[in-house]
């Protein structure tokens, strides 16, 4: 019997030992639920943060490039608006230009009109005649190419004339 006594002993110790552990583990368990639930209403309520941020992000969004197309949209009406003035003002002042009259055409006046006079056309052509050096001579030397103002010849003629001013003027102050 004893040992019947000592096998149910054992028994009981285990069974108390297994009570324990399931108590512990149902406790455990029923903890980490709570957590999940926990957990799972964070969540929920986070997807719902997140999309109302994301839909707000997207309006606030869609208003500020409504706003800017309206602003731009002014913009160009109002250039529009402008750009025909400068148009038409080009236009004008080449109609402007084209109807001046000569400066000596005086009719209206008191002077008969000017008909066939070409004096104008005289003060705007422009002259393209350039005289080129083989047609330029010279007066000093009669040579082609240059003028008396830059003559080789007579800068020469006018250094020697000088050398022998000073030579004779040095020789006359030596003989007194």
């Amino acid at each position: 019997m004893a040992i019947d006594d000592l096998d149910e002993d054992e028994d009981e110790n285990e069974v108390s030992e297994l009570l324990e552990l399931l108590e512990q583990f149902s406790l455990e368990n029923a903890s980490l639920k709570k957590t999940i639930k926990a957990i799972n209403k964070e969540n929920v309520s986070l997807k719902l943060e997140i999309e109302c941020l994301s839909n707000k992000s997207l309006d606030d969004e869609i208003i500020s490039l409504e706003k800017e197309n309206e602003t731009l949209k002014l913009e160009v009406d109002a250039l529009k608006k402008t750009f025909p003035k400068f148009s038409n003002s080009s236009e004008k002042l080449d109609n402007l230009l084209g109807l001046q009259r000569c400066v000596f055409n005086k009719a209206g006046l008191g002077y008969d009109e000017m008909n066939n006079v070409k004096h104008c056309q005289k003060y705007l052509e422009k002259k393209d005649i350039k005289k080129t050096p083989s047609s330029i001579t010279c007066n000093n030397c009669n040579k082609n190419g240059h003028t008396t103002h830059n003559c080789y010849h007579k800068k020469m003629t006018y250094i020697r004339e000088i050398n022998l001013n000073k030579t004779s003027s040095i020789e006359i102050k030596c003989l007194r």
